[in-house]
């Protein structure tokens, strides 16, 4: 059975993480940037990552192709999603991930002793950024965005390759973060001081 909110259904939001690798071929690692507005964010840029390739939907651009596009996928995967990207992405586009399985890494991550930003996390993990992009933040992003609107044709080239190396690095902490939680979780079920976990083995539940 390959059907994931079957399983989504059957376990709590903090173990999603199970979904992965079994859903990966599902899976979209998603991003975005925005004009960091006073009243309410509003959209400049989103970046998608299935895996294979990397697509950016961009304000002015082709940014109403992001709804179709996402449409196929079933799980989204983002770095602090749940607070950030999930509502501004679904209140611009009229809740068009509110039906999609969604891992946010942040409090995976915080699970393994890892806190802070994306950034930082990438660094204790020996994940490199580009000459270009290191440093850049999301604040820098908003000013590229900014000089992109006056002209400057480098600046959206910088934003779209410092978008991407965010959305493709996720894939790579998603990696990180499954096979230590899966670690984790056979470590326990195999201590005779840890609760047994109960699976039916006609589910397919894809846990470990």
């Amino acid at each position: 059975m390959r059907d994931i909110h079957y399983f989504a259904r059957k376990l709590s939001h903090r173990e999603y993480w199970r979904f992965f690798p079994e859903f990966e071929s599902d899976i979209a690692y998603l991003d975005i940037e925005t004009d960091g507005g006073f009243y309410g964010d509003v959209i400049t840029m989103i970046g998608v990552y299935d895996g294979q390739e990397y697509r950016s939907f961009i304000e002015g651009i082709n940014l109403r192709e992001f709804p179709e596009y996402i449409e196929p996928f079933k799980g989204v995967v983002t770095f602090f999603g749940t607070c950030f990207d999930l509502p501004v992405v679904n209140r611009q586009f009229g809740g068009v991930l509110k039906k999609k399985v969604h891992i946010d890494l942040h409090p995976l991550m915080r699970r393994l002793g890892q806190r802070g930003g994306l950034k930082k996390i990438e660094r204790r993990f020996g994940i490199r950024r580009s000459n270009d992009t290191e440093g850049l933040t999301g604040r820098h992003a908003v000013l590229l965005w900014k000089r992109h609107r006056r002209g400057e044709s480098s600046a959206l080239d910088l934003l779209v390759q410092y978008n991407k190396e965010d959305v493709m690095h996720l894939k790579t902490l998603m990696q990180i973060a499954y096979e230590r939680l899966r670690r984790e979780a056979l470590e326990a079920f195999w201590s005779d001081s840890a609760p047994r976990i109960s699976v039916r083995v006609e589910d397919g539940l894809p846990l470990l």
